[in-house]
């Protein structure tokens, strides 16, 4: 890496608002409260801590070191690990660069919501308004063919975003913008927690994460939950983590970063929880509406769930729901940067294309691709994209990391690494869990996920899924093919 490049990154406190910036997305705001109220609330604590620390951060440590050491693209690391792994590291960026495509469209949706916040122009049946009004939902796959004009253009905008961002240096982009947007976020976070719980009710609400269900600690499937919580949302197997750290200067201290920044996301999903489960009381409170029945997974809890929450909440919601839906924004606008970074500088530094150029065609490809979420079918197109991604594709990457790493590469290297600067030391422990440990619980884990969802897919699922898996195959396998511009890239 020359040195222009490793001066782009000379401030460690830029790395860590940028770190914690993409652990802190935009899923974590509304998945984490299901994921803990589902799974034995106060008891499910227990596998979750046990899960930061055995899977999050042990994890987290094997990209720091590897990024730290090798100073390169994840391509070229995999290249320079053993030439036949190239395909794999464009597998993993293709994976990425496909999940982002979708995660722009939810970001889009929240954008729309930012301006129907303040007039709550939802009405008195969000659930409808949600369908109808934003997503216009089709009765058919014909819906594919049309567009939505208004889900269309704030896709178009936060890819525009994320381009003007992106295409600057990391100081000047990502550095910046993560130093502006990770206070705002927080600064929003805390407003609304202490606003919520003020509210009548609020306690029906925040106790039933204090109140543990211990029976759940038996059971399989709330260990299984907690391991997919870590990784989806620490970002692990996505190569941020791993983008970043080659990007540091020498004498960083990577493992003491590593637990700053797993600590800090999970700090904040627990903090944050405390004021989603506050609202949520309030709402069984004055609407009646049983508690569990308004605790939802996925856009339903943004979209549908919090409209509803605010129209009962009179005057004060026009000051907390557009704060609620503008932390949305910033929460998904630096995910979406994390996610583009390690795609972007992979291909730069194989073809020699300058941060800019990439960026933008990187976008542009971007765009277009989202483009299908922003149909009157889109939003079914994109659950199928969100399973199948996440329960097989990114669950294969951290699996494909932790036995690259564990088994191919030296791993002894990666522990002088760490421990080189490091307040914080790793050792024996470390080496087990990433080569024995990680491996069978990832592995447990793909094959529920997996078998998920290849049970639950109708006829159209598969045939987009099979489309997947065969772009997901082909296209890797081309990149790796393609003769590198860079006269460096194959020094290993």
């Amino acid at each position: 890496m020359t040195e222009t490049k490793k001066s782009e990154w000379n401030s460690n406190l830029a790395f860590m608002m940028a770190m914690i910036g993409s652990a802190v997305g935009l899923g974590n705001i509304w998945r984490f409260p299901n994921v803990l109220y589902s799974n034995g609330g106060g008891s499910f604590m227990i596998p979750y801590i046990v899960s930061l620390f055995l899977l999050g951060i042990s994890f987290v440590l094997v990209e720091y070191a590897v990024g730290f050491r090798f100073k390169k693209s994840l391509a070229r690391i995999l290249y320079s690990v053993n030439n036949k792994l190239e395909p794999v590291a464009w597998f993993i960026l293709l994976v990425v660069f496909l999940i982002t495509t979708y995660y722009v469209c939810v970001v889009g949706w929240d954008l729309i919501y930012i301006f129907l916040s303040f007039t709550k122009a939802w009405g008195a049946n969000p659930d409808l308004y949600f369908t109808n009004n934003v997503l216009h939902v089709a009765n058919s796959w014909d819906g594919v063919f049309s567009i939505v004009p208004n889900v269309f253009v704030s896709v178009f905008i936060i890819w525009f975003l994320a381009w003007l961002i992106i295409k600057r240096d990391l100081n000047e982009g990502i550095g910046k913008v993560s130093k502006i947007l990770l206070p705002l976020l927080c600064i929003i976070v805390v407003v609304i927690v202490a606003f919520s719980l003020t509210l009548p009710g609020a306690s029906v609400g925040y106790t039933q994460i204090f109140t543990p269900d211990w029976s759940a600690l038996t059971n399989l499937n709330v260990w299984l939950a907690a391991f997919g919580q870590i990784v989806f949302s620490l970002s692990l197997g996505m190569a941020i983590a791993m983008t970043y750290a080659s990007y540091l200067p020498e004498g960083s201290k990577l493992v003491d970063n590593a637990v700053i920044v797993a600590f800090s996301n999970s700090g904040f999903e627990v903090f944050n929880s405390i004021g989603i489960f506050s609202i949520l009381g309030f709402m069984t409170v004055s609407s009646g509406i049983a508690f569990n029945e308004l605790v939802t997974s996925g856009s339903g809890l943004a979209f549908v769930v919090f409209p509803q929450v605010f129209n009962t909440m009179g005057p004060a919601a026009n000051i907390i729901g557009p704060l609620f839906f503008i932390c949305i924004l910033f929460a998904g606008i630096t995910s979406v940067i994390a996610l583009l970074e390690g795609v972007c500088y992979s291909i730069s530094e194989k073809f020699l294309i300058e941060r800019k150029k990439t960026a933008t065609a990187v976008c542009i490809v971007g765009f277009f691709i989202s483009s299908i979420f922003a149909t009157g079918a889109g939003s079914i197109i994109l659950g199928v994209f969100d399973a199948y991604l996440n329960n097989f594709s990114l669950l294969l990457a951290v699996l494909m990391e932790c036995i690259i790493f564990g088994w191919v590469y030296k791993f002894d290297d990666l522990i002088e690494t760490l421990n080189e600067n490091s307040t914080i030391k790793v050792g024996k422990t470390w080496k087990v869990v990433i080569k024995y440990i990680l491996p069978i619980c990832i592995g447990g884990l793909w094959i529920q996920g997996v078998f998920s969802t290849i049970t639950t897919a109708d006829s159209f699922s598969s045939a987009i899924m099979t489309i997947l898996t065969v772009v997901l195959i082909v296209v890797p396998i081309i990149f790796a093919k393609l003769p590198a511009i860079n006269k460096d890239y194959y020094n290993v």
